[in-house]
């Protein structure tokens, strides 16, 4: 085995990622009993993967400008809850239990059921749940119009309006909880937090094909949409700089031998580029520039996220079934390790029950690693070496409920942190994104932690766009076909 310790998960400092360490079985030979990890081109990871849903307005926009034809999407199938208690029951593929081993104490995953067919077919639910179900489900379908039904559970946990309202059995929280996919435990998780979430899981199932309400970006995940996107404005004239940032930026308003609109900034290269306008996150600007600019008014709130990817060899082949018929085969699951679900080996007395832990399975079809092998994307709410600790347990747990032989073997691992800080206001600012007290250098908002795509993304860039180039401009992100942004013949495929 060889470790690797880093302070950063790149070589230039970062305010996003942190405390960085790897382990693998890079010196060891791959042979038939003893797989290992292949060359390192053969692997793409994210570092900060999100699922994105079939209603996504991120999907309208790949449309709009042009550029959906150079990206590939695959269909993200079920969703599986662990439980540690064994299964010994015999139930169909389709009831909502997998089958597992009775005699594992990792114990079982639970299919979450994805729909009106899963729900009556499962077998180890009553008549009496599934019509509660079913009348919930309607419900989250068009919650916006039944305010009045669910207004008095604003703030109060999800689990307590599933209950009053709709005498869910506590079996069920869990399963429902995962379709948030709430960082928070069930107690914690607010109803006015989880409803648009489900409804927006629900709402997207069948939009691409029947079964599956979610897609993952082949070849990379999101970074294979930003590489697309710099293709497509490089022949638009857009010039890049890679691996380079800005180390300082000096406002030239007051200097007569140069526009009045100009700011010149200092990259780490050492060479200078003047602009009028800058646009970027705060973890794209120099420090010195947010306390010159005086741009904030409040503290910021800093959130973290501890992370964790694991190379497997196995194919997982049992968690990724057609989640329905005539449905393509999934190229990833999601697994949710409920709070408190684990042995308290991270820690002991009142504080140990964990926060929930979710894992995003991608398999080899997604091209992020070869053949027989998989990519785990675990993340959880807890910091430091608790989530870690953490994190690796519940890996652990998972492949050890999976009834594959050979039995799944971790070939490379990493653990780090992620975190985002937002600014709660700035001077001059306005809307979803902020600006300086002249308006020429525009902040946008950090991504936010969510393991699914948020769409106030895209809103924070329309402000910005709309400040740049006017809200009249032929729409937002709509763009004509341009020679070389097809294909690769630079035409329509």
């Amino acid at each position: 085995m060889r470790r690797v310790e880093a302070n950063n998960v790149a070589d230039t400092p970062s305010r996003t990622f942190r405390n960085a360490a790897s382990s693998g079985q890079t010196d060891q030979p791959s042979s038939g009993s003893h797989p290992a990890l292949s060359f390192s081109r053969a692997y793409s990871l994210a570092l900060a993967p999100q699922i994105i849903y079939s209603r996504s307005a991120l999907l309208q926009v790949l449309v709009s400008s042009k550029v959906y034809r150079q990206l590939e999407f695959q269909a993200l199938g079920s969703w599986y809850i662990y439980s540690p208690r064994p299964s010994h029951e015999e139930t169909s593929s389709e009831g909502g239990v997998r089958p597992s081993n009775a005699a594992s104490e990792a114990g079982a995953l639970l299919k979450v059921p994805n729909g009106r067919e899963d729900i009556f077919s499962a077998e180890n639910l009553d008549l009496r749940a599934k019509r509660s179900l079913m009348n919930f489900l309607r419900f989250v379908a068009d919650f916006e119009n039944q305010d009045e039904q669910w207004n008095a559970y604003r703030e109060r946990s999800l689990p307590d309006f599933l209950a009053d309202q709709y005498n869910i059995p506590q079996e069920l929280h869990e399963p429902l909880l995962a379709l948030t996919l709430s960082p928070d435990a069930s107690k914690s998780t607010k109803t006015e937090y989880a409803l648009p979430r489900m409804a927006r899981h629900l709402r997207s199932i069948g939009v691409f094909g029947s079964g599956f309400g979610a897609v993952i970006p082949k070849w990379g995940g999101l970074a294979e949409i930003a590489q697309v996107g710099c293709r497509a404005g490089a022949v638009g004239g857009a010039v890049y700089t890679l691996g380079t940032g800005a180390q300082s930026i000096s406002d030239l308003a007051n200097d007569s031998s140069n526009d009045a609109s100009s700011l010149k900034i200092r990259l780490s290269d050492g060479s200078a580029v003047w602009t009028s306008l800058l646009v970027g996150e705060e973890d794209d600007l120099p420090q010195d520039v947010e306390k010159s600019h005086e741009r904030r008014v409040a503290e910021p709130t800093v959130t973290h996220l501890s992370r964790s990817i694991s190379i497997v060899a196995a194919s997982f082949s049992s968690l990724l079934p057609p989640v329905a018929e005539n449905a393509p085969f999934p190229a990833g699951a999601v697994v949710v390790v409920p709070a408190g679900s684990l042995v308290p080996a991270v820690a002991e007395g009142p504080d140990s029950r964990h926060p929930p832990v979710h894992i995003i399975i991608h398999s080899s079809d997604t091209g992020e690693c070869p053949d027989g092998q998989a990519v785990l994307y675990a993340s959880t709410s807890a910091t430091g070496e608790k989530g870690f600790v953490l994190l690796k347990d519940a890996v652990d747990h998972v492949l050890q409920s999976l009834e594959e032989l050979p039995a799944p073997t971790v070939l490379w691992s990493m653990q780090y942190e992620q975190m985002a800080t937002a600014t709660p206001a700035v001077f001059g600012g306005g809307g979803s994104t902020n600006t300086n007290t002249d308006g020429r250098v525009m902040l946008l908002p950090p991504v936010p932690l969510d393991l699914a795509l948020d769409d106030r993304i895209l809103e924070s860039v329309r402000s910005v766009w709309e400040k740049i180039v006017g809200e009249g401009n032929n729409g937002f992100m709509v763009f004509e076909d341009r020679e070389g942004a097809g294909g690769e013949d630079g035409g329509e495929e």
